[in-house]
């Protein structure tokens, strides 16, 4: 198995290049790839900030690349975890974290935004 990096999930979610997003497509199909977790979080980033993707387009995106039968993402609960809580407003990277610390009792934040979205987690979100 082989892990991608970000710019190769960016070609294969854009295809902005036409020869790398066939590169690329031709590595995925010639056998598994694995994209960890930090992958995806700056999949998201780049796609929000850099192609100006609105959320439901990434989360499209994300959905389909780690639907795809040839990918296995480093958490797969994580990330779905995290897509559902993008499509409900919360950010991205926030919804990670949040997955992330499952086994805390609470987490710690300045972002208010951020604790009025995790209203009914499984964590608690709160400012120190």
């Amino acid at each position: 198995m082989r892990a991608v990096d970000t710019n190769v999930v960016v070609r294969y979610l854009t295809g902005d290049d036409p020869g790398q997003t066939a590169r690329v497509k031709d590595a995925i199909d010639a056998g598994q790839v694995y994209v960890p977790t930090t992958v995806l979080l700056e999949t998201e980033w780049v796609l929000r900030c850099a192609y100006g993707y609105g959320p439901d387009a990434v989360v499209r995106g994300l959905r389909r690349l780690a639907g795809h039968p040839q990918v296995q993402v480093e958490n797969a609960q994580l990330l779905v975890d995290a897509l559902d809580r993008t499509e409900s407003g919360m950010d991205f990277a926030d919804a990670l974290h949040l997955g992330a610390a499952a086994q805390c009792e609470a987490m710690l934040t300045f972002d208010r935004h951020f604790i009025r979205m995790a209203t009914g987690a499984t964590v608690r979100v709160e400012e120190p």
